[in-house]
């Protein structure tokens, strides 16, 4: 049997999954239920459309819900210790340019990962030159034919 990698997540991140588990189990599955027993009430299961979408619905509906709880069961938590000071799993990043301007990115496992909500996976490129770090130290990140110098300015946890 193959050994199975674990999955890093932050103690928000379990939250989120363990709500999504809950709603598709109990909320969902309801729904879609009650979506079929419409469309079996309709009659001629042969040509319904209604039918073949609510089937295909709880199918993608069963492994979402598979796929969490392989997720779930791999999980590994990343707590902080209070007063930590380097960049790991779990850590809001504000990074400084040369041009001053500000970002800020929480460094979270592959499966949290968010860009546009500035969270950022600790596999990707800029997590990786990220983990280690404490404030006053400069990261380069390669930026096509270019590279960027940041300053890390603020490491913290919540």
């Amino acid at each position: 049997m193959a050994k199975r990698e674990p999955v890093y997540l932050t103690p928000k991140g379990l939250e989120r999954t363990q709500e999504e588990l809950r709603y598709l189990q109990n909320e969902k599955r309801k729904e879609i239920s009650e979506y079929m027993g419409s469309a079996i009430a309709d009659g001629d299961l042969r040509e319904s459309a209604a039918y073949d979408e609510a089937r295909m619905l709880q199918s993608e509906n069963e492994a979402r819900i598979a796929d969490l709880e392989e997720l779930l069961n791999r999980a590994v938590v990343v707590d902080s210790e209070e007063g930590e000071t380097t960049a790991r799993l779990g850590a809001i990043v504000t990074l400084q340019g040369a041009d001053k301007n500000e970002v800020t990115y929480h460094l979270v496992g592959t499966h949290e990962a968010d860009f546009l909500d500035g969270k950022i996976s600790d596999e990707s490129p800029l997590g990786q030159a990220l983990l280690g770090r404490s404030v006053g130290d400069t990261v380069t990140l390669p930026m096509g034919g270019k590279s960027a110098k940041l300053t890390v300015t603020s490491v913290r946890f919540e």
